[in-house]
C-alpha cells in the first residue's frame, strides 16, 4: 500500500470510521449528540461542539491547500466559531464534516507520492507529510477531549 493510501486511511480511521488507535473515532462519538451536549462548557475547557469545529478547520485549511494552493487559515483563528444553535445546524456541519474528511482523504489517497516531500505552501511550513501527519495527531488529542468531557457530562 502507498504512504498516501495509508495517511488518507488513517485520517478517514480518526474522522470516520476507525477504532484501532482510541477505540473509537469523531463519527462515533458525535453522530447522535445532542447539541444541547456539544453546547455544555464543563469548568475552562472548549466545547465539544468547538473541538469539533476546531478539527473541521484544519480539514478544510487543509484541502484548501490540496486544490488552490493558498493556506488561508490561521491558528489564533482556530477556536473562533458562532454558537451552533440549532440541533438541524449541528447536524447539518457535522454531515459536512463528514464529507469534508472523505474529500481531503480521496485528495491525500490520489496526490502523486513523491508531493508528500515538497514544501507544503511554504518551506516554513515543512512538507505535506509533516502536516498530515500532525493533523491526524491533532485530531486524536482532541477527539480524546471529546470523549473525556462527553464521559464528565454524562456522569453529572
Amino acid at each position: 500500500m502507498k504512504q498516501t493510501e495509508q495517511l488518507a486511511n488513517r485520517l478517514r480511521e480518526v474522522i470516520l470510521n476507525g477504532t484501532w488507535i482510541a477505540n473509537t473515532n469523531y463519527k462515533a462519538q458525535l453522530e447522535n449528540l445532542d447539541l444541547r451536549i456539544a453546547n455544555t462548557k464543563y469548568q475552562s475547557l472548549n466545547t465539544i461542539s468547538v473541538l469539533a469545529q476546531h478539527i473541521h478547520y484544519y480539514i478544510s485549511g487543509i484541502t484548501n491547500v490540496f486544490t488552490n494552493n493558498k493556506l488561508d487559515i490561521s491558528d489564533k483563528f482556530s477556536f473562533d466559531f458562532p454558537l451552533i444553535e440549532s440541533q438541524k445546524a449541528w447536524d447539518s456541519f457535522l454531515n459536512t464534516f463528514w464529507s469534508d474528511t472523505e474529500n481531503l482523504a480521496n485528495l491525500i489517497e490520489t496526490m502523486p507520492e513523491e508531493n508528500l516531500k515538497k514544501d507544503f505552501v511554504d518551506k516554513k511550513y515543512g512538507s505535506y507529510l509533516r502536516n498530515i501527519d500532525g493533523m491526524i495527531e491533532h485530531s486524536y488529542y482532541h477527539l480524546g477531549q471529546i470523549v473525556l468531557i462527553k464521559n464528565v457530562l454524562s456522569n453529572r
